[in-house]
């Protein structure tokens, strides 16, 4: 769907609030903090805000951003007992509503010093990510997105998420199409101005294989190897992709 000039605007804003659940949670990840204690730190400025959640609710969930460390890849729920250690990776997964317009994002950080092999791999993803959202120009194809991203981590050897993907976003927090993170044989829909969608690499040290735990929401990966995820909601433009969820750094 075309979004018009008015939608995008609160698109902007709903983006700028997850920007900064997403800078605020980051802030606060150190060796010894608990996961449910990022949930609190990012609920303070939905509040703050006067947004809505969109995770919180959402098909049961009881948090309002994702929390997936080391191996789990998304979906992890915030836990008081789960407490992040030096050398741990932790993906943060936020979103939020203005005005009944969606944004979402995500964020791989390292707590304090990781190993070489996890600082690749969170800054590989991110690359992914920006050569990804490079491609969400008007002429260009929806599965230019996903081929894009796939190069990038063939070159390092990582394995690219299949089972979940990037999707459409407005009025709901995941629309059609869906955004595959690889080429899957097609070029899809050629993309158009004003269109908006959530990209979101997952990349993991080993295979793409992944299962679910038994809580029904944590997405982790099936060979134990550790996993990095990146999301910004992105609209196509004429002048090239306008990144809603960027921090005002620029992060």
């Amino acid at each position: 769907m075309r979004r018009s000039p008015s939608e995008l605007e609160l698109m902007r804003k709903a983006g700028r609030v997850t920007a900064a659940m997403l800078e605020a949670a980051r802030e606060a990840v150190r060796p010894g903090i608990s996961t449910a204690e990022l949930d609190r730190v990012a609920r303070a400025v939905l509040e703050h805000e006067g947004a809505r959640s969109n995770f919180l609710g959402y098909g049961g969930f009881p948090a309002v951003i994702c929390t997936s460390r080391n191996n789990v890849i998304v979906h992890g729920i915030p836990r008081e007992d789960e407490i992040l250690e030096e050398g741990d990776i932790i993906s943060i997964d936020a979103g939020a509503i203005v005005g009944g317009y969606h944004g979402d994002a995500a964020i791989t950080v390292a707590v304090g010093k990781v190993s070489k092999a996890a600082e690749q791999l969170i800054e590989v993803t991110r690359q992914a990510l920006w050569a990804g959202i490079n491609e969400a120009r008007p002429g260009n194809h929806l599965h230019d997105i996903g081929r894009a991203v796939e190069k990038v981590a063939k070159r390092h050897g990582y394995g690219v998420v299949r089972d979940y993907v990037g999707h459409g976003i407005g009025t709901q927090m995941h629309e059609l199409p869906n955004v595959p993170n690889y080429w899957p044989g097609t070029p899809g829909p050629r993309l158009q101005a004003n269109e908006t969608y959530a990209i979101e690499p997952m990349l993991t040290l080993g295979t793409e294989r992944t299962r679910v735990l038994r809580d029904g929401w944590s997405v982790v990966t099936e060979d134990g190897t550790w996993a990095a995820h990146f999301e910004h909601t992105v609209a196509v433009t004429e002048d090239g992709p306008e990144v809603f969820t960027l921090g005002p750094d620029g992060r």
